[in-house]
């Protein structure tokens, strides 16, 4: 096979910028905001069928569709996956915040001093269309693959809007792939923005919605009520202390320390003793830290601490995803020869990437590596801080850097018939 640097180099000369960024421009025009990700998954039918990937498409619910698609190499080799979500956060403020502005249109893909902007540029269609467009680049470079390369996009990874964002469409997927109606892959890459660093381990998550339940009274005669404000008052120095604790028992080399992070409090409101209070936390997980334990020890906490108080305590876990509490942690050995080789193409593609680091974020890799036992990372361009916001972008520069990087990966991993 063609050595990697003559590889690189070969790719980078042949690459159609222009029509890169337009693909990634289309993308972004195409808004998918949660629950209305077909307007985007009828854009990429289109480019998949242009590509050979016989793309197939179902709902994962009513008017919600997943799309697939594979193609098939033309000797013995192993197969890759490129997944991603087709939908975004929401846009609510956008048009305001950069009125007057080239920036005002979420869905324009301004380019503005070499960065690509509008809602969905980085999280995650940079990813979605760096990774079609590298498929293509193989092509114009005239290299055939002995294995297959595969694609998947999927909906509902977001969160935000209501009923939505519980990974209803990796979930339909991942029932696909376990029935045999999809073929299973040896080796996944999901293009969550990594900034062309590779992500091997993710921190896990569960958010807890607390109340606090006391009785109301007049403030004249608190002593007819039970102050729920002044028991949840106790239940967060003891969630405090509770995160101190599991922040000190370990910390991951790739994901960091766990912790509770109360993010919300609200409780009284009335000239009276506080009947009721509520606040929401997320607690982090570190790769090997059991959900279900996380879950009991906070409860444990919760529980012991209005012990005496008068006051009862309900708890909900209003972010299930591949478990019903939240989303499980996950860790791939960073050592593996595809991992260390994705790694030496972005770096190779643009030097000082390529970084192996941890995700501070949670999607839905574990769906693939629990589940179907295919070892996943995160990789692609798009900065992960800038997601989410009014400051939405991607780096042309890094845009096609990941292009390369993909390109070369997929040549290396699925191996050439040309060398």
């Amino acid at each position: 096979m063609t050595g990697g640097n003559t590889l690189q180099e070969r790719l980078k000369s042949v690459l159609d910028a222009d029509a890169a960024v337009a693909l990634l421009k289309g993308a972004i025009a195409h808004e998918s905001v949660t629950g209305n990700e077909a307007n985007f998954v009828s854009y990429l039918q289109e480019q998949m069928q242009a590509l050979g990937l016989a793309p197939q498409s179902a709902d994962f619910l009513p008017g919600r569709p997943n799309v697939w698609g594979a193609r098939k190499g033309r000797g013995e080799g192993p197969r890759l996956l490129f997944i991603g979500h087709t939908d975004t956060v929401h846009v609510r403020g956008w048009a305001e915040h950069w009125k007057g502005t080239e920036r005002e249109d979420p869905f324009s893909g301004a380019v503005i001093d070499d960065e690509i902007w509008g809602r969905g540029s980085g999280d995650l269609k940079a990813g979605i269309t760096a990774s079609l467009s590298a498929l293509a680049l193989l092509d114009r470079a005239g290299i055939k693959l002995k294995g297959d390369v595969a694609y998947a996009f999927v909906g509902d990874e977001e969160s935000g809007e209501p009923d939505t964002g519980v990974s209803a469409g990796i979930k339909d997927l991942t029932q696909r792939f376990e029935s045999g109606e999809i073929e299973k892959p040896d080796f996944a890459v999901y293009v969550e923005p990594t900034q062309l660093s590779i992500f091997p381990a993710q921190m896990g998550f569960f958010i807890a919605d607390v109340t606090i339940t006391g009785k109301s009274a007049y403030f004249g005669v608190p002593e007819e009520g039970v102050d729920a404000l002044k028991a949840t008052h106790r239940v967060l120095e003891a969630i405090w202390r509770h995160s101190d604790a599991i922040g000190a028992r370990a910390s991951h080399p790739l994901v960091g320390r766990a912790f509770a992070l109360v993010t919300g409090i609200e409780g009284g409101g009335y000239i009276a003793v506080p009947g009721e209070c509520r606040f929401s936390l997320i607690r982090k997980l570190l790769p090997g830290e059991a959900l279900d334990d996380a879950v009991g020890e906070l409860e444990t906490v919760i529980n012991e601490a209005i012990s005496g108080t008068g006051t009862t305590v309900a708890i909900n876990y209003p972010a299930g995803r591949d478990h019903p509490h939240g989303g499980s942690p996950t860790e791939v050995d960073p050592e593996r020869a595809d991992i260390q080789a994705l790694a030496a193409s972005m770096n190779g593609a643009l030097p000082g990437r390529g970084a192996i680091a941890g995700a501070p974020y949670w999607s839905e890799a574990p769906f693939l590596i629990e589940r179907l036992g295919c070892p996943t990372v995160y990789c692609a361009p798009g900065d992960i801080t800038n997601c989410h916001t009014f400051e939405e972008r991607v780096s042309v520069e890094e845009y096609l850097a990941g292009i390369v990087g993909f390109a070369s990966f997929i040549a290396g991993y699925c191996g050439t018939e040309n060398a």
